[in-house]
């Protein structure tokens, strides 16, 4: 039998899982997704492949839970974040920041883009879990029409261009040129969906 670790079996299965998450996540940062294989998450998690298929059945439900599960931390933090933020603009400014902390393995991961590895049905439930994020950035906009901050638009398509303005590929890891592109990013926005604030002067 296998050892348990945690004070109980759904703690076990928690910090398994996470070990699991943190396993393929390093290995997606060292070489693309199709190279990967169930053999390697386990070694480098350090859990038998037992343990793996007693999660995931194959490594594309792995990579399904992984992205779940960090999108869902990920839309608590902007929440938290927006707590208390009534301006829309301000509103904005936060959800560009707190994209562009955010590091994307679905955009990040070397080797073949994953939309070309991937089967439909994973390909349309990733969609499906994007979905939670844009519908932050959806009611952001929405708010800014309704106050006459932003001029009437069709939010569907403005959703799509503001997040591939923030593609984490474009976001440096140097800090001053990181800030140079959040701020320039922050600028560029707020321009595009007609938002009328001066810009801020770098301190």
């Amino acid at each position: 039998m296998p050892k348990i670790i945690g004070k109980s079996l759904h703690e076990h299965r928690q910090m398994t899982r996470h070990k699991l998450f943190t396993a393929l996540s390093t290995l997606m940062a060292e070489r693309g997704f199709d190279t990967i294989t169930l053999a390697d998450i386990a070694a480098a998690a350090n859990v038998g492949r037992t343990a793996v298929y007693n999660h995931f059945h194959d490594k594309e439900a792995l990579l399904l839970g992984f992205i779940t599960h960090e999108t869902e931390q990920y839309a608590h933090t902007l929440e938290r974040a927006l707590d208390g933020v009534s301006d829309p603009v301000e509103q904005l400014r936060t959800y560009i920041r707190q994209q562009a902390q955010l590091t994307r393995v679905f955009h990040l991961a070397p080797g073949p883009d994953l939309r070309t590895v991937l089967s439909r049905a994973t390909l349309q439930r990733l969609r499906e879990h994007a979905d939670i994020v844009e519908a932050i950035l959806r009611r952001i906009l929405t708010a800014g029409i309704e106050a006459g901050t932003f001029p009437p638009q069709d939010i569907e398509p403005t959703v799509h261009l503001v997040n591939a303005c923030l593609s984490g590929r474009l976001i440096p890891d140097e800090p001053v040129a990181r800030e140079r592109t959040i701020r320039a990013a922050e600028s560029f926005v707020l321009r595009a969906v007609g938002a009328r604030v001066p810009e801020r002067v770098p301190a």
